[in-house]
């Protein structure tokens, strides 16, 4: 065996000890340019998951309905979606949980086209087209809670899904949807060119309580919980870069944050992109947890309007986990 032979065995030996060091994780996000999941991408941003020694991949879907079956069809490990959906799975028989919180409120605003002034309260959506990321989507979800808080069903209006950023602006600019509900920076993008005003404002912990009731518990990396249990190693790991990074959002400005994100996230205007940060920054949670009593008003809120949840018994403790975070906290507490 030739010095050059013996020197590509002992690389690929190298390579493959490297390879087998590190773990690779794939997360679908519900729609990755939206600020309510940039903790996803801050983390990677900021190298945390690899600090972890983690080979993070973060894929997108409009919808987090979308994300939801590509993990439990296999594609990915967890999803960066909203927790409501732990509590929907469950009452299909489908056990997934909450390892990391990022949102104590949904972030989430119902907009309305200026072209229809008619429209002063959510009564008034009778008969009109409302936006949704995607049917079945927790937008979805919230959309029908609204009506059914004004005293109307479901059937009568029309959800039309559009997504979120361009796609949603596109649909309002053409009156295929004259009220949507959304989050940033696709919100401060619709007031800016005065396509829309908002009607109901979920963004601050204040909102989500005069809204829903209570602390709504969104934003958050939710994975099957046999893959948890399994797999417990690299899930605490993926939460020590997930509480890093809430930590690194609690004691940093909007500058500073927008600052770490992708250029192509400003969607060309950089100003409004933290502006945007700015108003929302209270819907993140400073450490992880599940806010105590969030749980409760989520299943509250899906209980009233979700058939299927009626006769059901829902065990909120199997929907979410504060194990991992608690322990990453441990280790390296809030400055």
């Amino acid at each position: 065996m030739g010095p050059l032979t013996r020197l590509a065995i002992f690389l690929l030996a190298l390579l493959t000890i490297s390879a087998a060091q590190a773990a690779d994780v794939s997360l679908m996000v519900g729609g990755i340019e939206k600020q309510i999941y940039l903790p996803a991408v801050l983390a990677q941003q900021l190298g945390y998951f690899r600090d972890e020694g983690l080979d993070v991949e973060l894929l997108s879907e409009p919808a987090g309905v979308e994300a939801a079956d590509e993990m439990l069809a296999g594609a990915v490990q967890g999803v960066v979606g909203f927790y409501d959906h732990t509590i929907e799975l469950q009452s299909l028989g489908k056990y997934t949980e909450s390892v990391v919180q990022f949102g104590q409120a949904p972030g989430e605003v119902e907009v309305v086209s200026t072209k229809h002034p008619e429209i002063r309260s959510v009564a008034d959506f009778k008969g009109k087209r409302i936006g949704v990321t995607g049917l079945g989507s927790s937008t979805d979800f919230l959309t029908e809670y609204l009506l059914a808080k004004a005293g109307l069903r479901f059937s009568d209006v029309t959800p039309v899904p559009v997504g979120a950023g361009d796609t949603l602006i596109s649909a309002m600019r053409h009156d295929q949807i004259q009220a949507a509900m959304t989050t940033e920076p696709t919100v401060s993008r619709l007031l800016l060119t005065g396509e829309a005003s908002i009607l109901v404002d979920a963004r601050t912990l204040a909102g989500s309580r005069t809204v829903f009731g209570g602390t709504y518990p969104a934003g958050c990396l939710y994975m099957e919980t046999v893959w948890v249990e399994t797999h417990r190693a690299i899930v605490q790991k993926l939460v020590n870069a997930m509480v890093r990074t809430m930590h690194f959002i609690a004691t940093h400005n909007a500058d500073q944050i927008a600052a770490k994100m992708p250029s192509d996230f400003y969607t060309g205007d950089p100003p409004l992109y933290v502006s945007a940060l700015a108003h929302g920054m209270e819907m993140f949670t400073r450490d992880g947890r599940m806010p105590p009593d969030g749980p409760a008003t989520v299943l509250s809120v899906l209980s009233q309007i979700r058939g299927n949840l009626k006769n059901k018994t829902i065990d909120l403790s199997k929907t979410y986990t504060n194990e991992f975070v608690d322990k990453a906290n441990a280790a390296s507490p809030l400055p």
